[in-house]
């Protein structure tokens, strides 16, 4: 008898799934504020925007559970590069400074550098999901 928790192979269960993403989703938000506590400058900053992708991953995985690890990296990278090319119209910082919300989200000015740690966070994310995704059964 399959258990609700899982499918008819056996394989996690998209409530299961949601449940893990939330938990990576909260976690990644606490190695965030954990890398800005113990860190500065450039390692603080770009380790935020892999963190950034990384979070942006798991919000994928919660909206669609079963999601390939690659379709999720994917997603994630071009939300992260959309949100960082769009920084180079007045739009963000506009709203940046207006609101908390949107300069977490949105940020205020474009910086080519961070192009390359979102990729970063994207391989990271990937990694870790195509792991747990093998590794849990």
């Amino acid at each position: 008898m399959t258990r609700i928790a899982e499918t008819r192979d056996g394989a996690p269960g998209p409530a299961r799934t949601r449940l893990a993403a939330a938990g990576a989703a909260v976690a990644t938000v606490g190695a965030g504020l954990g890398l800005r506590t113990v860190a500065a400058g450039d390692v603080a900053k770009y380790g935020g925007d892999a963190l950034y992708t990384v979070l942006l991953l798991t919000l994928v995985v919660l909206a669609a559970p079963r999601v390939t690890p690659l379709v999720a990296a994917g997603g994630a990278l071009a939300a992260s590069w959309a949100v960082e090319f769009l920084q180079l119209s007045p739009v963000p910082a506009e709203l940046s400074a207006r609101s908390t919300l949107a300069r977490l989200v949105l940020g205020s000015t474009f910086n080519a550098p961070d192009l390359l740690w979102y990729a970063v966070g994207a391989a990271a994310g990937w990694l870790l999901h195509t792991l747990v995704k093998e590794l849990v059964p």
